[in-house]
């Protein structure tokens, strides 16, 4: 009977081992699936947030920033015939160009003066008015809501008023 108490603690430790071994894949399963695990390649890994292959471990404070909030940006685009090309989901680059009233134009002598605004912003909505109406395409331009960060939406309201927009579609 000596013998028997060991082989049964054995057979205990083993059974603890196999418990705490299932715990503990169980437990990297569930910080796979929801990202909060370290730096792998699985679902928590750069590639779920668009970091190159060649990142490092220190751009670990810049994964955990969260990406901006976006918010609806009605743009009056002066040339309405460019905006009858935008469908809602295309991206496209916001140009300032010129004083509003000085008539200046995006060209080879006029390049200068043009600055852009907002680089990838995505085209939320194309209004059109209710039937009978201009279809929200005037000598003025034409209207469009972009889905740009709130400091983007600011500046391109502020530039609205002062200049020309004009819209490159990437």
């Amino acid at each position: 009977m000596r013998g028997g108490g060991g082989h049964r603690l054995r057979r205990a430790l083993w059974r603890q081992r196999r418990a705490l071994a299932a715990g503990l894949a169980l437990t990297a399963a569930a910080l796979a699936a929801t990202g909060l695990g370290g730096g792998g390649a699985g679902a928590g890994g750069d590639a779920a947030y668009g970091a190159g292959a060649g990142s490092t471990t220190g751009a670990l404070p810049e994964r955990a920033r969260r990406p901006a909030r976006l918010v609806s940006a009605p743009v009056r685009i002066a040339d309405a015939g460019a905006v009858r090309l935008l469908r809602p989901g295309d991206h496209v680059d916001v140009i300032a160009a010129g004083e509003a009233g000085s008539g200046a134009e995006v060209g080879a002598g006029a390049g200068a003066g043009a600055r852009v605004l907002a680089k990838g912003a995505r085209v939320a909505e194309v209004p059109h008015s209710p039937a009978g109406g201009s279809d929200g395409f005037t000598e003025d331009g034409a209207l469009i809501v972009l889905a740009v960060p709130r400091e983007t939406a600011t500046a391109l309201a502020g530039a609205g008023i002062s200049s020309q927009l004009a819209v490159t579609l990437c």
